[in-house]
């Protein structure tokens, strides 16, 4: 295919995505599916034309005076992929399967100097109703925190110390541009190829296929890090979804202990036990929630830690579609699941444990607000600076921007070269 022809596919794509609000991942699949012809370089730029158009919607919208999906799709091939209106013009032109070419208005629009009329939620590209919390969050740096939230994120891996070390996965994988990441000290990072640009299939990797190394954003790292599991102790991970964070705490327990993971969601589950067996993990129990309970560990762990459910606005670089179809109620109702995650897991932290929250979620209504609430509630936890965790177990680094009080930690693509994140951590005394 040439690019006239991947301009109108990533129309047609876009317009799946709006008009009949379908997941852009379901949407890229299913035209795939329906064009064979297409080859893997075919899908991997209509791909990349889709997210970025989602990615930088409202600034695009505002530049092409419409939020028509053929207006973003030119828009990110002329300005954010910086191929110019004469290119446009040419690729438009010559290919029968391109889409018409250039009105005197997308022209005009597209050859302006800057955009003549656009607020600050359109720059940085976030939704009108969570304007306000980008402001509260980070101030005079909100523009900026949703200007990075609208880029693509790099591929960061993890280093399995159970079977390898970085500094030999970075020799091994020195052909993906692979090079430590800023902060975790066992992670690795190839970062965003820009434009039509095709990210390399780590999977098929011969370390991704002996376990030397997960997929794991380099945030996600961090959190785990931060909760500092040790070797011997009792561990529960409550939310353990997929098991990346599990992976993480049993190898840095060196597989010495007991690790519980347990998900309330069987089907997030279930692809735990394939990397646990390639990870060579061998003090995880994986409890079932059709199967068995957890009644047997309350009051016994030394460490829980809560990867909470939440609205995943830390994730928009990789998830751009959900920030569009993100809704008032859609948060108060992952309000009221973290609440009662927080209730339900705090019962298994024994007297002298920890008690680790985390959501990929930069809003303080799920962070913050959510352990003012939890504390005030239970007298018997108190606060652990995270702050001072970073600051004595990651020497070298300097500690995140944002900070609370108690010493809660916030992430940013912008601040931290990572994934939108929060993570607190709580002891409980009584």
């Amino acid at each position: 295919m040439k690019d006239g022809g991947r301009l109108a596919a990533a129309i047609e794509v876009l317009t799946e995505v709006e008009t009949r609000h379908r997941p852009v991942q379901i949407a890229l699949k299913d035209w795939g599916a329906a064009h064979r012809f297409a080859g893997s370089g075919d899908r991997t730029v209509i791909g990349n034309l889709v997210f970025d158009a989602l990615r930088n919607k409202a600034s695009l919208s505002a530049r092409m005076r419409s939020d028509a999906p053929r207006a973003l799709a030119l828009a990110t091939y002329c300005i954010t992929w910086d191929k110019g209106v004469d290119t446009l013009v040419e690729v438009l032109d010559g290919d029968r399967h391109a889409p018409e070419a250039l009105t005197e208005g997308e022209r005009e629009a597209l050859t302006a100097d800057q955009v003549s009329e656009i607020t600050p939620t359109q720059e940085a590209d976030v939704p009108d109703w969570l304007w306000p919390k980008f402001v509260s969050a980070f101030g005079e740096n909100a523009v900026d925190e949703g200007r990075a939230l609208a880029t693509r994120a790099p591929v960061d891996l993890r280093t399995n110390t159970l079977k390898s070390e970085r500094d030999k996965m970075i020799k091994r994988l020195g052909h993906t541009g692979a090079v430590a990441t800023p902060h975790s000290p066992i992670g690795l990072r190839i970062e965003a190829k820009p434009g039509p640009g095709r990210m390399p299939h780590v999977q098929a990797e011969e370390g991704y296929r002996k376990g030397w190394f997960e997929l794991q954003d380099e945030a996600s790292q961090l959190a785990a890090h931060l909760a500092q599991a040790k070797p011997g102790e009792q561990v529960l991970d409550y939310c353990a979804g997929g098991g990346g964070k599990t992976l993480a705490f049993a190898a840095a327990m060196q597989n010495k202990g007991q690790l519980y993971a347990y998900d309330a969601d069987r089907l997030r589950l279930a692809p735990i036990h394939e990397r646990l067996q390639r990870a060579g993990v061998r003090n995880i129990q994986v409890r079932d929630p059709a199967s068995s309970s957890l009644d047997d560990l309350v009051g016994q762990m030394d460490l829980v830690f809560i990867d909470a459910p939440c609205t995943g606005t830390g994730v928009w670089r990789r998830r751009p579609d959900s920030k569009w179809r993100l809704t008032e109620k859609a948060l108060e109702e992952r309000l009221q699941d973290q609440r009662h995650v927080l209730e339900n897991a705090s019962r298994y932290v024994r007297k002298g444990g920890r008690l680790a929250y985390a959501t990929c979620s930069i809003l303080a209504d799920e962070n913050q607000d959510q352990i003012d609430r939890f504390l005030k509630d239970h007298p018997e936890y108190q606060p652990v600076s995270v702050r001072d965790v970073w600051e004595k177990t990651l020497t070298g680094t300097s500690a995140p921007k944002y900070v609370s009080e108690r010493g809660d930690l916030t992430l940013t693509p912008a601040s931290t070269q990572t994934d939108g994140f929060f993570i607190s951590l709580l002891m409980r005394n009584v």
